[in-house]
């Protein structure tokens, strides 16, 4: 870090410290990138907008070494998953559902994807850790600083920013920057990026408060409380909920409004009541501690980057809380693009290789923007089922509850529609598939030659574990010295990783090589019997899709970059072609006399039948 003429010199500026631009300073400077991070606010978020931590965004953590450290905070999925849907809180049931894969099907499968579990980080609780990561590693980290305007030209980007303590206005040079500002981003804006969809779809109250409902909730633990009753909800939906933010103590209760009335004024007494209504007891004592709103929206940017400048996060994408998919997307955009930056700023990688960050995170944006509107909509078919017009009064609402009970034929069919309906809803929380199957396509993954496979189940639903280039690399639990190791902890920490089997020697000597070569570390980690790790259940083997002296290449965010079915005659001049395309560094091979030789003599070969 240089002030030269006045001017603050850095790597790369990254505007604003939520969960994207936190994560990203703290890659960044874990990864040895000097950066600034720039937060217009005087702290951390004082509110617990986002929760769900789900096990792509844990993994992220873990990877900075720091999952420990949440765990501490977090609430665990144990107590996470009962969601009672009822009248209100101390009223009748109307029924359960067990979501963020609680249920024992579900639960199998997702202890199956990852060495981590889901958990409820409340934003609040969540920032502090990744920014203070990011200090104690490097990064500058300047509160109270407001980005005004900023300039591209061939070398850089000057941005012009504002101490809005003592009003003084100075400048930032960068070779890179980051656009982390949220759901109003300024630099999404003046990067003039195109936005596709809709804002303002519907309007919510957040009342965040403190009582003490342990004796509602203790036998039933679950991190969301869904509460069917007239004037709640947004979108006429009438559904409240009580989230919570720490057991049993905290929490926040959701209240809906009319959007195109405008933002209602609130009270301390208006939180008060709409705490007492969902609870369903005035008797309880309730403090408010904030009160908000949010607007449900449908918007994702068709483009995330232009020339020097990248856009993470609600940036470029905005969407319902459904599914809690959004500050994990953050997280994983800081994650697929930063190791890209630090290989482009040490020079091991052509400036195209940024360019694959606009390849693979755009498609990631608009799909869970579309999934968090799918569920959205699966709400209202319960008030359907319940035959109640779109804004029912607290007398026509009690009647369809009471007819829902009915030992007649017509009850008979009203409680199998809406326990049909109610089931619907389980797609708002497990949706398994979209937060662990994504798929890259793009310059930074080689493909291996075979035909693309198709899912054996729905790949919303349930995640697909495969090899398979793009693919995020699959866990499974090795051994070393006797102790458990997921594959995942063989890989990552900013450095490619080349897994081998107990028939790969040779790919060693070519991984050493071919570091040699472009100057790029590559981590060799072999697996099997008497290797570095031991296969002790055998499922590395039937996981890996390649043979026993075949090799899975996996890249610094876990995502497989390219595999061989089996051992080429010249492995290091296959695994040469291989980085010159991710890398961009085809002249740097041709100056060794390696890149003809690798695609006439050795190309990446196609996997077997057995793979």
């Amino acid at each position: 870090m240089e002030t030269l003429s006045g001017v603050l010199e850095t790597e790369v500026l990254v505007v604003g410290a939520g969960p994207a631009g936190a994560t990203a300073a703290a890659l960044l400077s874990t990864y040895g990138i000097k950066n600034v991070l720039l937060n217009k606010h005087a702290g951390v978020s004082n509110s617990p907008r986002a929760h769900i931590t789900n096990q792509r965004g844990v993994e992220v953590l873990r990877d900075l070494g720091i999952e420990e450290e949440l765990l501490k905070h977090a609430t665990p999925q144990h107590l996470m998953g009962e969601h009672v849907y009822a009248t209100s809180l101390a009223g009748p049931e109307l029924g359960r559902l067990r979501t963020w894969y609680t249920h024992p099907h579900f639960k199998a499968e997702h202890d199956l994807a990852s060495p981590c579990s889901v958990c409820d980080m409340p934003q609040h609780l969540m920032e502090p850790i990744l920014v203070n990561t990011a200090a104690s590693r490097g990064s500058v980290v300047r509160f109270n600083t407001e980005l005004l305007t900023f300039a591209q030209d061939a070398d850089g980007v000057t941005a012009r920013v504002k101490d809005r303590v003592t009003g003084a206005e100075y400048d930032i040079r960068c070779q890179y920057m980051i656009g982390a500002d949220g759901g109003n981003s300024i630099v999404a804006e003046r990067l003039g990026l195109p936005l596709e969809g809709e804002m303002g779809l519907g309007g919510s109250i957040n009342v965040v408060f403190e009582a003490d409902l342990t004796r509602f909730v203790e036998h039933r633990p679950g991190d969301m409380y869904w509460l069917v009753q007239p004037g709640v909800g947004h979108d006429g939906n009438g559904i409240g909920v009580l989230r919570m933010v720490r057991p049993w103590t905290r929490w926040i209760g959701v209240w809906g409004y009319d959007v195109s009335a405008g933002k209602p004024s609130l009270t301390e007494q208006d939180g008060i009541r709409i705490a007492h209504q969902l609870i369903g007891d005035d008797s309880v004592p309730v403090k408010v501690d904030s009160m908000s709103t949010w607007a449900v929206n449908h918007m994702y940017a068709t483009d995330n980057m232009k020339g020097r400048v990248m856009c993470v996060g609600d940036a470029v994408h905005r969407h319902s809380p459904m599914n809690g998919l959004g500050s994990n997307t953050s997280m994983q955009d800081s994650y697929n693009l930063c190791w890209k930056l630090m290989l482009v700023l040490r020079g091991q990688a052509a400036p195209t290789l940024l360019d694959t960050y606009r390849d693979e995170r755009v498609p990631v944006g608009r799909q869970i923007v579309d999934r968090a509107t799918r569920s959205n909509g699966l709400m209202p078919p319960i008030f359907a089922a319940l035959e109640l017009p779109t804004a029912p009064d607290e007398q026509t609402m009690s009647k369809a509850i009471t007819a829902l009970a009915e030992p007649t034929p017509a009850g008979t069919e009203r409680r199998r529609v809406f326990d049909a309906a109610l089931q619907g809803t389980l797609m708002c929380f497990n949706t398994h598939g979209v937060e662990t199957n994504q798929h890259y396509r793009s310059a930074a993954v080689v493909p291996d030659g075979t035909p693309e496979p198709e899912a054996p189940r729905d790949e919303e639903v349930y995640y697909f574990a495969t090899t398979r280039p793009g693919r995020h690399l699959p866990h499974v639990w090795l051994t070393r010295d006797q102790h458990r190791v997921s594959t995942f902890d063989l890989c990552g920490r900013g450095e490619f990783t080349l897994l081998i089997e107990i028939n790969g020697a040779a790919w060693r000597e070519a991984a050493d090589r071919v570091a040699e070569r472009f100057g790029v570390p590559i981590r060799v980690r072999s697996i099997g019997r008497g290797c570095d790790y031991e296969d002790s259940y055998g499922d590395y083997r039937t996981m890996s899709e390649v043979e026993e002296d075949g090799a899975v290449l996996v890249r610094p965010d876990h995502m497989v970059a390219w595999r061989a079915a089996s051992m080429p005659a010249d492995p290091a001049a296959v695994l040469c072609s291989v980085f010159e395309q991710i890398l961009g560094q085809a002249d740097r091979a041709e100056q060794d006399g390696w890149a003809g030789q690798a695609v006439a003599a050795a190309p990446p070969e196609p996997l077997g039948a057995s793979g």
